[in-house]
């Protein structure tokens, strides 16, 4: 049996046509929701959901196409029209308002983490009314991760290049060897392994295995449509006009940008922080995230 958020209810609640999402759902008060990242579930969220419950409607959701969430079949074409795409971050967003309203909420509070902070952007700018505040966890915009990797440099996001590939080789290359694939970012982006314990780390495992489909499809739409809705906004002046959080790692030491710089140019109300964890910063320093999103909160 796959762990689960003790104290946590789960459900299964449809979001959108042949798509329901598994989500975890805790405590009362002011809602806010939690998405994860790559290459891990809504476990990634256990120890700031707990901390958040006392006072907070804490909602943890895998996204669609990871977890155990529906996963919806890519156009296998290889299509990225911008509303038919079915992992553009248009659309996951739009999963995750669509959750909310089911659950009750028609306006909250937004944190995602890695590939889940890509939705949560998206959500902040398509469904502004919706989203009272919005945090984003180790990641930059889609449009300017694209911008900033070139040279040797780029080495580091080899999988996005990999993933960024007509649909087939990339699918059958991670089938092969998932659990290697996989388990190579846990293990690279881990500023202390400790902090995903062996069961976890089973459980993102057996999660990615059965998701390698949808999990290159939500990576293509991000060399694709993504781009395109993001250079779109970006031309049309659109900003998020929410308080906004971002806490990141220094890779702009090493890859040649200032992200904080980068981050203002989307948003009117930026608090931006460096911080020397790893990539998996919910899991390695709770406490500091939840500090920090409890911060978010207050402005």
């Amino acid at each position: 049996m796959a762990p689960v958020i003790p104290g946590f209810d789960y459900r299964r609640v449809p979001v959108a046509d042949g798509v329901s999402l598994n989500v975890a759902v805790a405590g009362s008060g002011s809602p806010v929701v939690l998405l994860h990242g790559f290459p891990q579930t809504h476990l990634m969220w256990r120890h700031v959901a707990a901390d958040l419950a006392a006072d907070h409607t804490v909602i943890c959701p895998d996204l669609r196409g990871y977890g155990a969430s529906d996963k919806p079949a890519a156009d296998a074409d290889g299509d990225t029209d911008a509303d038919s795409a079915a992992y553009a971050k248009r659309t996951m967003a739009a999963d995750i308002v669509a959750l909310a309203r089911a659950l009750g909420h028609d306006r909250f509070a937004l944190a995602g983490h890695d590939r889940g902070a890509l939705v949560a952007f998206r959500a902040g700018l398509d469904h502004p009314a919706a989203i009272t505040h919005l945090a984003c966890l180790d990641v930059l915009p889609t449009l300017d991760m694209w911008d900033v990797l070139h040279g040797t440099t780029a080495a580091v996001g080899f999988h996005l290049f990999l993933m960024a590939q007509p649909p087939g080789l990339p699918e059958r290359m991670i089938a092969a060897c998932p659990d290697d694939f996989f388990g190579h970012f846990l293990d690279l982006w881990a500023g202390d392994p400790r902090a995903i314990p062996a069961e976890v780390r089973a459980a993102y495992l057996d999660a990615c295995r059965a998701a390698v489909p949808s999990i290159v499809a939500d990576y293509r739409a991000s060399a694709g449509v993504d781009v395109d809705h993001d250079r779109a906004d970006r031309d049309g002046g659109r900003r998020l006009t929410m308080p906004l959080t971002v806490v990141q790692q220094d890779w702009g030491a090493a890859l040649g940008y200032d992200a904080a710089a980068l981050w203002r140019a989307w948003a009117d109300d930026l608090e931006h922080y460096t911080v020397g964890y790893g990539h998996f910063m919910a899991e390695e320093a709770p406490a500091d995230i939840a500090k920090a999103l409890r911060g978010l909160l207050s402005r």
